[in-house]
């Protein structure tokens, strides 16, 4: 099978492993989880409590949100502002670069949906090509 060099591979190349690894890499290790980007979405609209994003998110545990939103906050998406009530009044807010990185998930959604149908279309056309192959490579075996 031919390989195309798109030039990627290389860049990737350059980049390395270490400390100066690819920086989209890096960003997406961090807001790619299941939580990360539902938590920056509800906080992007307006400053929420713990257990308003609790209620928002269906399925997210307490731990998991307060792992995650302690996680983002250690990025810099994320600020936590403690009011000085009894009970104590916790608020999380975005920063400008979580708002920065709200508008490229929009985006990113955006074009999940507009793409949606033909993505499903290539996966059924590249299963179906798949299986066809290993058809074909599947020993045919005559009774004796």
């Amino acid at each position: 099978m031919s390989q195309r060099n798109t030039g990627v591979t290389d860049q990737v190349a350059e980049v390395g492993d270490g400390e100066d690894a690819c920086p989209v890499r890096e960003v997406l290790d961090r807001i790619s989880g299941k939580w990360s980007i539902q938590i920056v979405l509800a906080a992007a609209e307006k400053p929420v409590r713990f257990t308003e994003l609790e209620r928002t998110i269906p399925g997210i545990s307490r731990r998991m949100l307060t792992l995650t939103l302690r996680s983002l906050e250690r990025d810099g998406l994320l600020v936590r502002t403690v009011y000085p009530t009894v009970p104590a009044k916790v608020v999380y807010s975005v920063t400008d670069s979580a708002r920065e990185l709200h508008d490229a998930f929009v985006t990113l959604m955006d074009w999940a949906e507009r793409n949606r149908s033909s993505v499903t279309a290539a996966r059924a056309a590249y299963d179906s090509a798949a299986l066809a192959v290993a058809q074909e490579e599947e020993p045919v075996r005559v009774p004796r």
